[in-house]
């Protein structure tokens, strides 16, 4: 079992999801170690991309402000290796950017060497596992064309972790199910990501789905409470997922010119708070520190 399906074995799991270098590279780091602080088990960290179509306008503000700051994806990989956190990081990005990573590392080996190096996503998966990232969400890529990065995680041990959304069925629904680890994601809702003042009813749908696969179900897109996180994971959910709830809070801090560590308690408090309504919907009761 990889460390990331690990993370859902005690009770369920919390996930935050911050975009990295929003709106530096350094307020990241400190932000990520707040959310562990409270409470998550898996870090999803975003590496920005300029076109974000499966977000909504708080996580393509936050795409914008840390591409603008000059997120790269080897400064993406340098923040990676300066975290010090003792749960895994999840790498959510587009498939674009793996994939030209690896044409850009193989023309420089090329140039240097004179010999034709590999191309494709394996170079970026390469580098992304002897950093100590375990996991890939990537937004727009089908299961029908993952079998390369698909071969590229089973390689280097990383899981590969795809989206279910409410519309997902027949034979791509299967296809996810052949190519899939450490956790599904599954989109509580149609639409794009973002914090919404209620749980959508097409999460219990999605989720007896996929009621018998062997992989955790965490529900992403709108959480935005510790009631959102309780009814969710009552509803039968292994975990949460939690994006542009706390990027609000980045958002804020940054217009507001709030010091770094002002910031962060507040990440932390939220994530609190959502971690113990996750809890509570599993009929555990959350310690109070």
């Amino acid at each position: 079992m990889s460390d990331v399906a690990a993370a859902f074995d005690d009770g369920p799991a919390f996930v935050p999801y911050l975009a990295a270098g929003d709106p530096d590279a350094e307020s990241t780091e400190e932000y990520v170690r707040a959310l562990v602080r409270g409470g998550a088990d898996v870090v999803e960290l975003g590496l920005p991309f300029s076109e974000p179509i499966a977000e909504g306008p708080t996580i393509q503000a936050a795409v914008a402000r840390a591409l603008s700051g000059g997120m790269t994806p080897d400064r993406y990989f340098e923040l990676v290796e300066d975290l010090d956190v003792d749960v895994p990081i999840v790498c959510m990005t587009y498939y674009n950017l793996i994939y030209q990573y690896g044409d850009s590392e193989a023309q420089s080996a090329s140039d240097e060497s004179g010999e034709t190096a590999s191309k494709g996503p394996r170079p970026f998966v390469e580098r992304a596992a002897a950093l100590g990232i375990e996991g890939f969400v990537v937004v727009d890529l089908p299961a029908e064309e993952a079998d390369d990065l698909r071969a590229a995680c089973d390689e280097f041990g990383l899981d590969l972790i795809f989206i279910i959304a409410p519309t997902t069925r027949g034979e791509r629904l299967e296809r996810m199910r052949e190519q899939v680890s450490g956790y599904v994601y599954v989109q509580a809702r149609l639409g794009v990501t973002g914090a919404r003042d209620d749980v959508s009813d097409q999460t219990d749908e999605s989720l007896a789905r996929i009621a018998d696969w062997d992989v955790p179900k965490a529900v992403g897109f709108g959480i935005k409470t510790g009631e959102h996180a309780e009814r969710i994971v009552a509803a039968g959910a292994d975990g949460i997922i939690v994006g542009s709830a706390l990027v609000d809070i980045v958002a804020e801090g940054h217009e507001n010119d709030d010091p770094t560590e002002a910031v962060a308690r507040r990440l932390e408090e939220k994530a609190r708070e959502l971690k113990a309504g996750a809890l509570r919907g599993a009929g555990q009761t959350p310690q109070v520190e």
